[in-house]
């Protein structure tokens, strides 16, 4: 998928971005991304379980530059959204609305009917963005993340009807 959009001349990107599979040779720059944008991110042990065990993991790119990935699991008839992360030099572009948008196209090609996730509550910029592609809030699970020295957040349960 070649999606096309204006980016700043500070940017200087190509035009067009397109979605291709994550492979663990692409490890190195996605646990680097991974690494400046959370601060509890994902390990490479996390994602080369993921890739592994089959699961959907695309990675957005421009020319060469990674602008951001996602990583879901297909279980019966629904996706779990698991990891989407776009890069903090990318953001507020649509990037993260464009991966969403690829995940439920290819989710419904492979019958499924909900996307799920979970979000930190603190995370208020991933809540809007998710709110805003139809996700709504169907649970709370209490301790669900770490923030540090012991102590846990609670993360928003999330659905999508397709």
């Amino acid at each position: 998928m070649t999606v096309s959009t204006s980016l700043t001349p500070a940017q200087a990107l190509p035009l067009e971005a397109r979605l291709e599979a994550l492979t663990v040779d692409d490890l190195d720059a996605v646990i680097a991304m991974e690494q400046s944008v959370y601060g509890h991110p994902w390990t490479v042990g996390n994602f080369k379980d993921a890739l592994a065990s089959g699961y959907a993991a695309q990675r957005l790119l421009a020319g060469n530059t990674l602008i951001g990935y996602f990583v879901a699991m297909k279980v019966i008839d629904e996706v779990h959204l698991l990891n989407i992360t776009v890069s903090l030099d990318y953001r507020s572009q649509g990037w993260a609305q464009m991966m969403l948008d690829a995940l439920a196209l290819w989710a419904r090609g492979q019958g499924c009917e909900w996307l799920w996730l979970e979000v930190r509550e603190s995370n208020h910029r991933a809540i809007h963005v998710y709110r805003s592609h139809g996700f709504k809030q169907v649970g709370l699970r209490k301790d669900y993340y770490p923030v540090g020295r012991g102590q846990r957040e609670a993360a928003l349960a999330m659905s999508q009807k397709l």
